[in-house]
């Protein structure tokens, strides 16, 4: 009851903030941008493929300077979770390089690639297609836009969410050299180096930069004493761009990112013996040298609960989670042609991915998991933006998109059997072309409309399965590729299936310029994501196809600017009508006695909210954000096929990953001392309770209320070369869950967020 109380209360005083204008975190994260003369700076943003000013933009969209990145001391897009309005961000309690964004309760439940995304990660204008590893590492960036609601007209399927637009900082023509060295509690080093180089004068300009993270992890390994969780992640980064007159640029860029991470951590959260993988606290074997943890999970009828220090249990196989990826985009601008501004993108991407995860996390057989993915994915864009008349402006373009990707998951099942093993390879293939077009005309010079719309046909091809093999000695071998690895094969199949999509999607728009400040907007947008198919399957019926599902969201808002520009409000309200869900779904195979799972587009859903967000200069010198965002997205129908065989009508209950409320307050002071400047920022955020696995919402599953607190310190002498500064994140050691999976009678799986880290960062600019 006091955990109740305190989290509504502190939710309360910040709608009172708010509400009497004196606004909390950073709308636009505008604190970092130098405010124009007598009021806050303009923000310009590409978030219709188009430089414009930010409240001139007919959507809700939240921009984040590169500085506001580098407070926050995120080392990837995950460090972003909380500080954007309706925007979630975690992974899976055993996937932590499959990213799962959640916008405006449109997320996806399923890590492997197979399932798609509803949130587009977009890099330099080339959108990432696999989940795994699109958790982008955070340097050197210029600014990440946030779109929400579905955004397919510009930036086409798989978007039904949103957008989250990173653009790194390009190449500027003059030698200047600027970088950072972190050092941080849990051995945290980070060193961060970007150097400009001038080839040839105002014709040819490079640019080479690089990034090093590493921490040792927050987990202590029961089984040998050791630290489980670790991070260690190199990335190079080199740009080549060529001007050569006022009309014409080419930008080269290219990317190599290596991680050689810890393992995959696991806390076994299961309830007792019921459970068929289940250690009571205390428990001592000769193989380990700390008794077992408790779990965190004291009941079924009750959410789990972090503890003061984080346990957990491997013993088996390698401790490593490593990942490469390559990516390589060409840019092309040329101006002032007969058909317009002319933009040509080309993108390339390759990764692999390679890790081993004990799933049990308790000592003694269990069950284990090898995961090896290797994928890649080539993009051209080629788009125009010409002004047909002074009143009307278009945008038009055509996109194509192959991909491939190829998955085996290897688990040891010596839980069930001694030498039992359970090998499920996945090969698919996709590609995807689309023609767009999106029409601007003012029909005075305060009231403008917008129409856009998108043709995209797909094409997707898979072959999954499953094979059993056993090993008669009584321990099964671990198996890194599809084959015997030396056990007796018991049984398998393969599935195969091709199929295509037609999809149209669109955008009606109009808003009108009350003042110069001020624009109101009202839009109706239709959206889509792909169809597919399943991967990992049980029996050759699992396999699908699954259609695509459709979002129509109505959305109205304001932008406005008011006390000669001291105070920036902006609100937007929507209502989304969410059909053809695909989700998770058990069915009853032919002779009505065994049960499948596979995706059905099986459910609707209703979603409606709110995000208001705001900027304040009350005073010289000290800037006041904020945000609060309220969120209702429940499931209008759905017949869930319960595993006993029962149907359960989950009609009314919330939707994963969607938290009622979230809100955030934050800060940023800068004065004079000495012969420098200090600057000191500080940020609060809370999200509400939610769900992220778990479709029927038991309490098991729940995730409690977050409160976080970051802050950052710092010096810098005159003429800003080089700067000074302490920081902490989660200042209050704030213990969360942050995933629980609920494996029914078999064991639950529960991860748990960051603990408090801190350190002290030196910057230097020349």
């Amino acid at each position: 009851m006091a955990n109740s109380w305190y989290n509504h209360t502190a939710l309360l005083a910040i709608v009172g903030a708010l509400a009497t204008a004196v606004p909390a975190l950073a709308q636009e994260a505008a604190p970092d941008a130098a405010p124009q003369e007598g009021g806050l700076s303009e923000i310009v943003v590409t978030a219709q493929k188009r430089s414009e000013n930010i409240q001139s933009v007919p959507i809700s969209v939240t921009a984040v300077t590169g500085e506001a990145v580098e407070n926050l001391k995120a080392v990837d897009l995950k460090g972003l979770q909380g500080t954007i309005p309706n925007l979630q961000i975690n992974n899976f309690t055993n996937t932590p390089n499959s990213a799962v964004f959640t916008i405006r309760g449109i997320g996806v439940v399923e890590p492997d690639p197979f399932a798609g995304n509803t949130v587009s990660i977009v890099q330099d204008g080339v959108p990432q297609y696999f989940s795994m590893g699109a958790l982008l590492d955070l340097f050197d960036v210029d600014r990440i836009e946030v779109l929400r609601g579905p955004q397919g007209t510009l930036f086409g399927a798989n978007t039904t969410g949103g957008v989250v637009n990173v653009m790194t900082r390009q190449p500027t023509g003059e030698f200047g050299v600027r970088g950072e060295v972190t050092y941080g509690n849990w051995n945290r080093f980070d060193i961060k180096a970007a150097v400009d180089i001038p080839l040839v004068e105002g014709v040819l300009a490079g640019k080479i930069a690089a990034m090093h993270t590493q921490r040792d992890g927050f987990y202590t390994n029961i089984v040998d004493g050791s630290d489980m969780g670790r991070r260690n992640v190199t990335v190079l980064r080199a740009y080549l761009k060529y001007t050569p007159n006022d009309d014409v640029d080419v930008t080269l860029s290219g990317e190599y990112g290596r991680s050689r991470n810890g393992a995959p951590v696991i806390v076994n959260g299961s309830t007792g013996p019921s459970y068929a993988i289940f250690s009571p606290a205390g428990t001592m074997t000769t193989n380990q040298v700390l008794p077992m943890y408790q779990t965190p999970c004291t009941s079924d009828a009750a959410p789990c609960r972090a503890p003061d220090k984080y346990f957990s249990a491997r013993d088996f196989g390698p401790d490593k989670s490593d990942m490469d990826n390559y990516r390589g985009t060409l840019t092309v601008n040329v101006s002032n042609t007969p058909l317009g501004d002319i933009t040509a993108i080309t993108g390339y991407k390759k990764f692999k991915l390679e890790e081993f995860t004990d799933n049990d996390a308790v000592v003694g057989l269990g069950i284990d998991t090898y995961r090896g993915t290797r994928g890649w994915q080539f993009s051209q864009e080629l788009r125009t933006a010409a002004d047909l008349s002074d009143a009307i402006k278009l945008q038009v373009g055509g996109f194509y998109l192959k991909t491939h990707y190829d998955h085996f998951n290897s688990v040891r099942l010596e839980a069930f059997a001694p030498g039992l093993r359970q090998n499920l390879p996945q090969d698919q293939d996709n590609w995807s072309g689309s023609l767009f077009a999106q029409a601007y005309m003012d029909l005075t010079d305060q009231l403008r409309v917008q129409a856009g719309i998108r043709y995209t046909h797909e094409k997707t091809s898979m072959v999954a399965g499953t094979d059993n093999y056993f090993n008669p000695n009584g321990i099964g071998l671990y198996c890194t590729h599809e084959g015997s690895c030396g056990d007796i094969l018991l049984g398998g199949f393969r599935a195969a299936g091709t199929k295509s999509w037609n999809n149209v999607g669109w955008k009606l728009g109009v808003d009108y310029k009350v003042t110069a400040d001020t624009l109101l907007y009202a839009s109706w947008a239709r959206g889509f994501k792909s169809g597919g198919f399943v991967g990992r399957v049980a029996q050759p019926q699992d396999l699908g196809p699954y259609d695509p599902e459709k979002v129509d969201t109505f959305e109205a808002g304001v932008k406005t600017d008011l006390f000669d520009r001291r105070l920036r409000l902006n609100l937007a309200g929507f209502y989304t009508n969410y059909r053809d869900m695909q989700v998770a779904q058990n069915y009853i195979l032919p002779g009505g006695t065994t049960i499948g799972t596979s995706i059905f587009n099986a459910a609707k859903a209703e979603i409606k909210g709110f995000e208001l967000e705001a900027t304040a200069l009350p005073a010289d010198g000290l800037t006041l954000t904020g945000s609060l965002a309220y969120l209702d997205a429940k499931y209008k129908q759905f017949d869930f096929l319960d595993p006993s065989g029962a149907v359960i009508d989950l009609s009314g209950r919330a939707l994963q990953n969607s938290p009622k409320w979230s809100a955030s307050a934050g800060a940023t002071y800068e004065v004079a001392v000495g012969s420098g400047k200090a600057r000191a920022n500080v940020l609060y955020t809370y999200t509400d309770t939610k769900l992220l696995q778990g479709l029927q919402g038991q309490p098991l599953v729940r995730i409690q209320p977050t409160h976080f607190l970051n802050a950052n310190l710092g010096w810098s002498p005159d003429g800003g070369r080089w700067t000074l500064e302490v920081w902490g994140r989660n200042l209050t050691d704030n213990h969360y869950i942050e995933a629980v999976t609920n494996n029914p009678g078999l064991f639950n799986q529960v991860s748990y967020t960051s603990p408090r880290e801190y350190g002290v960062t030196f910057k230097f600019n020349f």
